[in-house]
């Protein structure tokens, strides 16, 4: 059987030295948007070393994140990749992510999850450097054809808006050069860059990547509704709902309540497609 669940889950952390420096934060920041315009005292924040803070979602590529998702090689999971989907995203901090640093990264399956017709892979990474603990990363993996082996169904995830209008709207739009420069911060997936590429893929040009539009959404709660502290993060989570293309625009709709901020995101211009749903910071 192509999963095998308690095999997975029993399996041992894979365990891997990471580090980042200024140049590494700085790019992941550029490949965001940030920067424009390029002298504005807060955007300065997000690329002059000399006044440098870490945007929290750059826990997803610290020391090449994206390699966590080899927990699909893990004994127990032998699933088609071309099944495979990034269906979500939760990352929690533990404190501020420093602008250099040394880690150790320890990778497992978390959870196993039977939807079906489809199967739910958690992967878990726990970041921790000499001072302790630093971020724990989720990515839920949505597997087509891989349910029905008699797992638990999960938790649902649902966040329900409030019934009234948003406290706050951002636009920010995508460069059509965005994905290109997005990628290189450790995501070479060719789906983001190479148009024959995404046709084979079904898409009339490449998309940007999910993880791009999640920290662009998190950079606008951040700058606005967060007064610019990236240290008020606690955790974040989203489901990535649609797809966007570089060159369009985000519509981020944003709910303040005690403690977090909910948030919807679409694009513009195709009426205002859902791009990432179910979406929470939780803050101080």
């Amino acid at each position: 059987m192509p999963i095998d669940a308690a095999r997975a889950l029993a399996a041992d952390p894979r365990q891997g030295d990471i580090g980042w420096d200024h140049k590494d934060i700085q790019l992941y920041h550029l490949g965001l948007g940030a920067g424009l315009p390029a002298t504005d005292p807060d955007e300065l924040r997000y690329t002059l070393e000399s006044k440098l803070h870490v945007l929290p979602t750059f826990a997803t590529v610290a020391g090449a994140g994206m390699a966590m998702l080899g927990g699909l090689g893990q004994p127990g999971i032998e699933v088609n990749l071309a099944h495979v989907l990034h269906g979500g995203h939760s990352i929690e901090l533990h404190r501020p992510i420093p602008v250099k640093g040394r880690a150790t990264s320890s990778s497992k399956v978390a959870a196993v999850y039977d939807k079906g017709k489809a199967a739910v892979i958690v992967l878990r990474s726990e970041v921790a450097d000499a001072d302790g603990p630093l971020w724990t990363s989720d990515a839920q993996i949505f597997v087509r054809g891989e349910g029905g082996f008699g797992g638990e169904r999960g938790p649902s995830a649902k966040e329900e808006l409030p019934g009234r209008e948003p406290d706050r709207v951002e636009e920010r739009h995508i460069r059509e050069d965005q994905a290109l420069l997005y990628r290189l911060s450790g995501d070479w997936n060719p789906l983001h860059a190479d148009p024959e590429f995404a046709k084979m893929a079904g898409f009339d040009q490449p998309i940007l990547h999910g993880l791009c539009s999640y920290g662009m959404t998190l950079k606008a709660v951040v700058d606005t509704a967060l007064g610019g502290d990236v240290s008020r993060v606690r955790a974040y989570r989203t489901r990535f709902a649609g797809i966007v293309f570089p060159g369009e625009t985000l519509r981020i709709r944003m709910w303040q309540e005690t403690g977090r901020v909910l948030v919807s995101v679409t694009a513009v211009e195709r009426d205002d497609a859902p791009v990432l749903a179910d979406t929470v910071v939780e803050h101080s």
